[in-house]
Parts: C-alpha cells; structure tokens; sequence
C-alpha cells in the first residue's frame, strides 16, 4: 500500500515541478525551459529539506543531552543532516516505491536467515541496502510488509510469525535472527510477547522508541499513539510490554540508536534497560539503516556463530 501512496505523491510532485516551470517562465520571465525546472527542482528540494530540519529541530528541543562523545561540530551537523536529506529523499522517492532484496548467490549455511521488519508508514524497500549486504555475506533474508499502515501494533504480530516459519522451512533452521527499524522492534517485541523466544534466536533494533517519542504525538494511526509520550512517560501500551518482558527476554535484544536521532525524542528512549545497547553518534532516522558504520557492525553481529557462548560486546560508536 505504501508504495502505491509514494508513486501517487510522486506524481503529484513531479506535476507541482512543471507548474512551477511553467510560472517560472510566464509570469517571472525565465526564458529557459530548462533553468526554469531546475528552479522549480530545486523549489521541491528546499521543501524537503524543511521538513527534515524541522524533526531536527524539534528532535533536539525535546530531546535528550548528547553525551560529549557524540557532541558534533559544524561540519559533522552538516553531515548529519545531508546524510539524513539524502536518505529520506532515495527511500520514499525510488526505494519504498519499487521495494526490492537482493538475493544470495551462495548461501552461508551456518548463519541464521533474517527477518526484516520496517517502521512506521515503510515498506521493504527500506532494507534495499542491508540486503545487498545480507546477500554478500551469503545470508537468507526476507522482509515483510507490515498493513494496515494506521493498525495497532499487535495485530502485526502475526504476519511475523508467518514470515518466520517460511523463513525456518525455506532454510531448514530451527531459528532465525529479527532485525528492525523504528516501530519494527516494537512489532518485534510484540511478536515475543505473544509467541516466546522458541523460533528467534536475536532481535536487533534499530532506532526503536523503546519508551516511546513524543513525535509520535502529532502522527496518525494506532500505531502512532502506542509509540507516544504522554507529560514526558510512555504510552499505557508500552509501559504493559515492557512490564512483560523478562530479563531472559531483554537479553536476546541488541538496540542500535543514534543520539542525533531526529524521530525518536528523548533520543534515550531507544536505550532498553537489560539488552545490549550499541550507541552511535551522527547519524539521523532514516540514516540509520543505510550509514556504513551501522550496517558492519549490524552484519557482524548477525554472521557470529550461533554456537559461540560468549556474551556479544557493547561498544559506543561516535
């Protein structure tokens, strides 16, 4: 469904570009037809570029304190927003709208398959660069796309149960490994709820509102209240999830977020109590799925043996 919504918006934008080149060139007297497009792009662009600063800006007003490691000069706040610009713009303009993975041409048969699982108003599409990598490394993936796009979260659970028995039939593995962005690690934690840990052997978020963000406050859908905060506390529904959860189930949970988060606000709130926490500094939302230095410590989680006892390390990233 989403993706039929980006194509309509698409269009829609794509007609908004050559009326403005056409008031360019009759009423501001661009004589060009091509410099008046490229005025009328670069229209569009700034518009974007609006919105991404504007959850920044509220981000940041209501968000948390960075810690000093992660503090960023003006050029790593440049960086930031460009790399958050770019990645909004590729995935709701080319990636969402043909979501495609990649698959392995040879298949690693002693790593786990993966269960892809995306955040709030996505589809698989979001995955397009994990999965190149997945596929490099010879892993077996799959994402699912999680409808209604306003439903509450628990009714997502079962399309994830679905997925992975394909998953563990498909690759003859008793197990798999979840990873997900957003609103994905709530559906993720959702889905443990109802089902257990039997069939998961790791889940790894990836920007998670764990206790909720109060962006979430002015989104639509029953999804979005469940992800809210309410005068600074998380939403009833999140607060009964994580009165469910057990220390057993915490630990089989990797959370990976960002202290420039431009969603998620307080930015701590994808801090989980009892899971590993993998911090990174300078990077935005949408970013995180695509930025190089998530997706090698992310794939390098996934590809250690299962059999390996040890507990898996926590470093922070700047």
């Amino acid at each position: 469904m989403i993706a039929r919504i980006l194509k309509w918006l698409m269009l829609l934008q794509v007609l908004a570009v050559l009326g403005v080149a056409y008031l360019a060139m009759q009423a501001w007297g661009v004589a060009s037809p091509v410099l008046a497009v490229l005025l009328a792009l670069a229209m569009l662009l700034a518009v974007r570029a609006l919105i991404v600063a504007r959850n920044f800006w509220e981000s940041r007003r209501l968000g948390s304190p960075v810690p000093a490691p992660y503090q960023l000069g003006a050029l790593g706040v440049a960086r930031l927003f460009l790399d958050e610009l770019r990645a909004t713009l590729w995935t709701s303009s080319w990636g969402m709208l043909r979501p495609r993975l990649h698959a392995a041409d040879t298949i690693t048969g002693q790593i786990l398959p993966v269960l892809l699982v995306h955040g709030y108003v996505c589809n698989g599409g979001y995955w397009t660069k994990l999965s190149r990598q997945l596929a490099q490394a010879g892993i077996v993936h799959k994402a699912i796309d999680l409808e209604p796009l306003d439903a509450d979260i628990d009714s997502y659970v079962t399309q994830v149960e679905r997925a992975l028995d394909e998953l563990c039939a498909l690759t003859g593995k008793p197990q798999a490994i979840i990873v997900a962005h957003s609103m994905g690690g709530l559906v993720a934690r959702a889905w443990l709820r109802h089902y257990g840990a039997a069939r998961v052997a790791r889940i790894f978020t990836i920007g998670t509102p764990h206790h909720g963000t109060v962006l979430a406050n002015l989104a639509a859908g029953a999804n979005a209240r469940q992800m809210s905060r309410i005068n600074g506390a998380p939403s009833d529904w999140l607060a009964q999830l994580a009165a469910s959860e057990t220390p057993e189930l915490r630990a089989l949970i990797t959370s990976m977020y960002s202290h420039h988060d431009n969603i998620v606000a307080p930015q701590t709130s994808a801090h989980l109590p009892g899971a590993c926490n993998l911090a990174f500094g300078g990077i935005g939302h949408v970013a995180l799925a695509s930025d190089a230095r998530v997706l090698r410590q992310l794939v390098a989680e996934i590809t250690i043996k299962v059999e390996a006892v040890q507990p898996p390390s926590c470093p922070h990233f700047s």
